[in-house]
Order: structure tokens, then C-alpha cells, then sequence
């Protein structure tokens, strides 16, 4: 019988004893639903703690690609993504369209048996998992809901989802050649206009240890994805500036008007904070103004879609499979 293949696409750092447990949920999803062939891809970032030896004793097909240094989660994706097109469906001579690359966390946050219900769903559409109910602290989630605002705010976009998706065979080619791939999986795919829905998921908690994604860490992971919609941002920026522009050009003249055409007192330091304020706001719309069109000009410069370029982080000598 011709099973659906579903890859588990897996970033890991140092964080083997999660990797364990996950991988064993994933085996029990694969008893449940046989009429699918489960395996996984694991992306070894650079870490620097030794590989867990019960990996080895899993009952699913798993694949460790070891990196050569760390490049960081995101990266540790598109290198997976390219590393899937190019060999693993290759591996199983399958058609583009017969199964799914599923990304997931490798510490439980992203729970194995939401899989089925995602894939079942990404028959021609990248499907992400949309969090209706999360296991973090009130700290994260406040974050959380100021970041969501502030993406909005600059872009005039909504992001309410993360890595955890499925991808189908037929879209990873479209998925593995997006240029801002590298900086972050889920603003690259939203950006690039590939059709995506969303599955309202619980987040689970972490099987074991800390995280290893620090503050600074997560606000970079932030701004990354605002990064994406630079154009986006530079434009409203632009706008906004103007609105002040012309509502500063209204007030110096209504202060002008009441200077000159009535007797009503002005203050000495009004007309003086006004243009100050309006000098601020011309910089303002002046640097932003010129940065867009750096950034404009520099799409003369083409540079040609590469999906194989995952080779220059793999350590060849280490990549093994289990």
C-alpha cells in the first residue's frame, strides 16, 4: 500500500532529552494512524552537548544532520526545508504531491498529535497552527500580546502563529527558494503570498529542561519577523510623517493667524516648539523617504533563486541516519 508520507522537520540545541520524549509521541501518532509513514528529520544546530543514545531505539525512520556550527533556529529550518527537497523526497522516489513536511519544535510546545488534524487539512495550502490557549507564564503571554500589536501597528499585518505547520510536497519548492527564508520561516511564508490557512491548537508544555531562547533572544526573533515587511514599514512610516507634517503646518498656522489677525495672547515658545517638532518630523520623513528608495533600487539587483544552498552548513562527515 502506498502510505502519505508525513517528515517531521526538527530543530534541535542541546536539547536531546526533549527530542527523546518527542520522538516517542510521534511513534505512538504513527500506531494510531498507519495508514501514514511517519519519519523525522533532525536538524542538530550546532550543539554542543553529546546526541542521546535512546534516539537510536525509536520506531520511526529518524535522520540527524548535523550542522557546522550554529546558525540559530530559523536558519536550522531553511536548511532542513532545502535539505528535504533536495534528498529526503527524492529518497522515497515519490511524486511532489504525496505527503507533507511537518516543522516542529523538538521540546513538546508543539504537540505531535495536532499533526494528523494539520496535515489532513494542508491539501493544497500551508497549514500553521494558531494558538487559542497557551502554557506560558503571565510575563510571556503580556510580551506576547505587545508584540503581536506592535507587528501590527508597523505593517499593518496580523501574525498569530509560529513554526509549527504543514507543508505539503507540492508547495515546499515555492517554500525552500523564498529569500527571507533565512530570517524567519512564518513572515517569509505570510509575506510571500502562498496560499496558508491556520488550525486553532493548544500549545503544550516543554517535556524537559529550559529553554534556551533567552529575552534577548526572543526579541530578536521579533524584529526579525517585522524585518520581512520592510517596505511595508518604511511606507507608513512615510505616511504617518506626513499626517504630522500637515497637522504641524495647520497649528504654525493658526498660530500665525492669531498672532497677526487677533489680540489673543500666544505664547512666546509656542511657535518655537511647532517648528521644532515640524524639523523633527521632515528629518524624519526625509531619512525614511530616502532608506525606501535604497531599498527600492536594490530589487535592480536580481540574484537568482538557490535551493541548494543547505549544503554549506551541513557537516557531511557527521550527518548519519538511525
Amino acid at each position: 500500500m502506498n502510505l502519505s508520507k508525513i517528515i517531521c522537520l526538527i530543530p534541535v540545541y542541546n536539547d536531546w532529552e526533549s527530542l527523546s520524549i518527542l520522538l516517542s509521541d510521534i511513534e505512538k501518532e504513527a500506531l494510531l494512524y498507519q495508514d501514514y509513514h511517519f519519519s523525522a528529520i533532525v536538524i542538530n544546530d550546532g550543539s554542543t552537548e553529546p546526541k542521546n543514545k535512546e534516539i537510536l531505539e525509536k520506531g520511526i525512520d529518524v535522520k540527524i544532520v548535523d550542522l557546522k556550527l550554529n546558525i540559530g533556529h530559523q536558519r536550522a529550518i531553511a536548511v532542513g526545508l532545502q535539505y528535504i527537497l533536495n534528498e529526503r523526497i527524492n529518497l522515497f522516489n515519490e511524486s511532489e504531491t504525496s505527503g507533507h513536511v511537518v516543522v516542529l519544535d523538538g521540546d513538546g510546545e508543539d504537540k505531535p498529535l495536532d499533526i494528523i488534524p494539520m496535515v489532513r487539512k494542508a491539501k493544497d495550502k500551508i497549514v500553521f497552527a494558531k494558538r487559542v490557549k497557551r502554557s506560558e507564564g503571565i510575563g510571556f503571554k503580556t510580551g506576547y500580546y505587545f508584540y503581536k500589536l506592535i507587528f501590527k501597528s508597523l505593517t499593518g499585518k496580523k501574525i498569530n502563529f509560529g513554526n509549527f505547520s504543514a507543508i505539503p510536497f507540492s508547495l515546499l519548492g515555492q517554500v525552500a527558494i523564498l529569500p527571507n527564508l533565512w530570517n524567519h520561516y512564518a513572515s517569509s511564508i505570510a509575506e510571500s503570498k502562498i496560499n496558508l490557512t491556520v488550525l486553532p491548537t493548544e500549545r503544550g508544555n516543554r517535556y524537559a529542561g529550559k529553554s534556551k531562547m533567552n529575552t534577548t533572544n526572543l526579541i530578536i526573533h521579533g524584529f526579525s519577523s517585522i524585518s520581512i515587511y520592510f517596505d511595508i514599514l518604511c511606507f507608513r512610516v512615510l505616511k504617518f510623517s506626513f499626517i504630522l507634517m500637515l497637522f504641524c503646518s495647520l497649528l504654525i498656522g493658526g498660530v500665525l493667524f492669531n498672532k497677526l489677525f487677533t489680540d489673543n495672547a500666544i505664547p512666546g515658545w509656542a511657535s518655537s516648539l511647532i517648528l521644532i517638532v515640524l524639523s523633527i518630523v521632515v528629518q524624519l520623513f526625509s531619512v525614511t523617504f530616502i532608506i525606501l528608495l535604497f531599498q527600492l533600487s536594490s530589487r535592480k539587483i536580481i540574484s537568482p533563486p538557490n535551493h541548494k544552498l543547505y549544503k554549506k552548513f551541513i557537516n557531511e562527515k557527521n550527518d548519519y541516519e538511525i
